[in-house]
């Protein structure tokens, strides 16, 4: 059933924008293009990134301070004295994408409209901190983004606007979250479009079709070379830019990216066996079929196309990835 909502929205909302990776960026950058009056810009506060540890700013942030628009990072950002800070702004609107922290009931009811969110999943499949990467884990066909309405639940508030996104072949999460970035913010001028013409109705999620999308654990990266080509591939392009896929090969960890499945016949394959290059591809023999693996990174060193890795590390025909 759909509701209504959004009747008597201003023309131009007084708005709040948190968010924080560059995931983020397109949908502020977007929204002030429109000329969305931003009051505030909350972000997770500067942390050290980098190998160099390198105390930086937020992407969001750091196009926040372009713009000149002030810029919060509260380090609870439901605490009793930053929600009276937001309380005293009077916003109409908070817009939420990828801000990285649960928000409790007492800052998502301070607007007077609340607060919206952008997640990249068609609702309510894929709820959760990692629903790009698991969609690719998952080896899906079509993702998506959702502009909802945010409650205390986790992706669980009513739904304003779905837009269906297909899945590229041997696309990585790093690609596909770069593409998804730049329709979000499409996406949510079109929302703020269409607050100005009229109540935008919403309708409330099935949880009982909903699916999670976990948050990504390091262990997770580990490919297991027993399982069919189009599993492992998918496992490594999920993994694609972070945190990266691995196996051992002589007793270390190296990383593994932009896989693609080179044939998916069964046959006296060994698990993890070396085929050697073929096609630019380092081709390693599955559970069922073969995959070829693009490019390689060993421990402290760049990301190499696997042909440019395999001048300088040899990794002989035959040899067995994953044993130790």
């Amino acid at each position: 059933m759909w509701n209504r909502a959004f009747e008597g929205f201003p023309l131009r909302p007084r708005l709040i924008f948190m968010g924080t990776p560059d995931f983020a960026v397109p949908t502020l950058r977007a929204v002030l293009d429109h000329d969305g009056h931003v009051t505030a810009v909350v972000t997770q506060p500067d942390k050290p990134r980098g190998r160099g540890k390198r105390v930086t700013p937020s992407a969001v942030k750091r196009l926040a301070l372009e713009r000149t628009i002030p810029v919060f990072q509260p380090e609870d950002v439901s605490s009793d004295s930053f929600c009276d800070q937001i309380r005293e702004m009077n916003p109409d609107l908070i817009i939420v994408v990828a801000f990285g922290r649960i928000l409790k009931k007492r800052l998502l009811d301070i607007p007077g409209w609340g607060a919206i969110n952008i997640h990249a999943s068609l609702l309510p499949k894929l709820r959760g901190a990692a629903p790009i990467q698991r969609a690719i884990m998952n080896d899906e066909r079509v993702t998506g983004l959702t502009v909802m309405r945010m409650d205390e639940g986790m992706d669980t508030g009513p739904i304003f606007f779905q837009e269906e996104v297909p899945v590229m072949k041997d696309e990585t999460a790093g690609h596909l979250q770069d593409r998804l970035a730049v329709f979000a913010g499409d996406l949510m001028v079109r929302f703020l479009r269409s607050t100005a013409q009229g109540p935008v109705p919403e309708r409330p999620q099935n949880s009982a079709e909903a699916t999670y999308a976990l948050k990504i654990e390091r262990k997770a990266g580990l490919v297991k070379w027993f399982e069919p080509a189009e599993r492992v591939s998918a496992l490594i392009r999920a993994l694609d830019p972070r945190p990266g896929a691995y196996t051992i090969w002589e007793g270390r960890e190296i990383k593994l990216f932009s896989s693609t499945v080179m044939d998916k016949i069964p046959g006296r394959s060994i698990p993890g066996r070396v085929r050697g290059l073929a096609e630019g591809c380092l081709v390693v023999e599955t559970g069922r079929g073969s995959v070829g693996i693009r490019e390689v990174q060993a421990p402290g060193k760049k990301r190499l196309p696997a042909a440019l890795y395999l001048r300088g590390v040899v990794i002989p025909e035959g040899s067995i990835l994953g044993s130790a």
